[in-house]
């Protein structure tokens, strides 16, 4: 009882450290950067941890049952597929900035008026029915303007991310140390309470991170505004280095 319980203990705790992992923070904070509700964002998080976990679980049950090896190189393509995703979520956070900067200054520019004999320019701005959105509002992508309104969707891409962290090696933290245990049910349980430890870290993390931009954000807009193409910036550069890692460092392309 000792052992499992020693088991238990620190599948949990291995979990929550788990979800401090650089690539994982980076990655939600792409997306809870665009809300506004610090519980909504630690919502975000616990979908993100359950995406995380049926992978783990899927490929732990896999090496239980089947006692399945995962080439080297399988691994590393893995390990890939989060870099690509860092990439896509930052251009895709940057995209939608710039596209919504664009839009702005098309709200004002300038135009020639003449009064009486004299001609000057003067910044001129479209009414506020053409511009409805407030200035603490962060940008949008194309898709999210499409699907915002599905509650659905706004879960489905915590999700699917955490599916895609969920196969990359860094999970190795679980499976090393379920290669240990040899009792199988014990190592189910593992591979649960880890679960369980990413979900409530990855919970934790983001509510205080959201808790931490809102209260800077109701004291300043300029950081709300520049919260979004920052989160995706550090994305897109994040994502070039785990791929270059990945393909040079670690030999992927050799």
């Amino acid at each position: 009882m000792i052992s499992l319980l020693s088991i238990v203990a620190i599948g949990f705790f291995l979990g929550m450290r788990h979800a401090t992992d650089a690539d994982h923070v980076i990655a939600v904070s792409t997306i809870v950067s665009r809300q506004q509700s610090p519980w909504r964002a630690a919502l975000i998080g616990g979908v993100w941890g359950i995406g995380h976990t049926l992978t783990i679980f899927a490929v732990g049950m896999a090496i239980i049952l089947f006692n399945l090896v995962i080439p080297a190189r399988l691994g590393l393509t893995m390990e890939l597929s989060v870099g690509v995703m860092l990439i896509a979520l930052g251009v895709w956070n940057v995209a939608s900035f710039l596209h919504a900067r664009s839009q702005a200054d098309a709200q004002i520019h300038s135009h020639a008026h003449a009064h009486g004999d004299y001609v000057h320019t003067h910044p001129h701005g479209h009414s506020p029915e053409a511009h409805t959105h407030t200035p603490e509002q962060t940008p949008l992508a194309w898709l999210d303007r499409r699907l915002a309104n599905l509650a659905a969707y706004q879960l489905i891409r915590p999700l699917l991310v955490g599916v895609v962290h969920g196969l990359a090696g860094s999970a190795a933290v679980a499976l090393l140390v379920l290669a240990s245990i040899p009792n199988a049910k014990w190592a189910i349980a593992y591979l649960l309470v880890f679960g369980v430890g990413t979900i409530a870290g990855m919970t934790l993390i983001t509510l205080s991170m959201m808790s931490a931009f809102a209260y800077v954000g109701a004291r300043s807009k300029w950081f709300t505004q520049r919260l979004a193409i920052a989160s995706g910036l550090l994305s897109l550069a994040f994502g070039l280095f785990l791929t270059y890692q990945i393909f040079f460092v670690k030999g992927l392309l050799t």
